[in-house]
């Protein structure tokens, strides 16, 4: 059904890669070269008491939270779509619409939904966490 994009995605795919290799090793031996000048010019006392104070929660990255907060509203629209598909089903009876776009609508609508719910309440979470930091 979608042969004529298979070709074209796995040259992509693999012109991402090299490209991404390649850059890799440049960026690599462009920050040996910074070391290197830098290297004779720094000393020991630069750094002191300043590892030591760094904040670990000012960094502190809400990713985790909005992934897990997405899985389960994603988790949850599943499970609502297969109640509303297992409820209604058997009752319907209309020509116009088959069983599977039923399905499909009710899937993916629950999915959307939960999905975008979960998003607002990490949203809420982070900024909520973000006042207790700020006091």
């Amino acid at each position: 059904m979608m042969d004529f994009i298979s070709i074209p995605l796995v040259v992509g795919i693999v012109c991402a890669g090299v490209y991404g290799l390649f850059e890799l090793f440049a960026r690599k031996k462009e920050r040996l070269a910074i070391i290197e000048k830098i290297g004779d010019k720094l000393d020991a006392s630069a750094f002191e008491g300043k590892l030591g104070s760094f904040n670990y929660l000012r960094n502190f990255s809400f990713s985790s939270l909005k992934a897990g907060c997405l899985l389960t509203g994603i988790g949850l629209g599943l499970l609502v779509g297969f109640i509303i598909n297992t409820a209604l089903m058997n009752n319907y009876a209309d020509a116009d619409w088959h069983k599977h776009d039923i399905a499909a609508t009710a899937y993916g609508a629950s999915v959307l939904l939960f999905g975008g719910i979960s998003l607002i309440i990490a949203f809420l979470i982070e900024l909520k966490m973000g006042k207790k930091q700020g006091k």
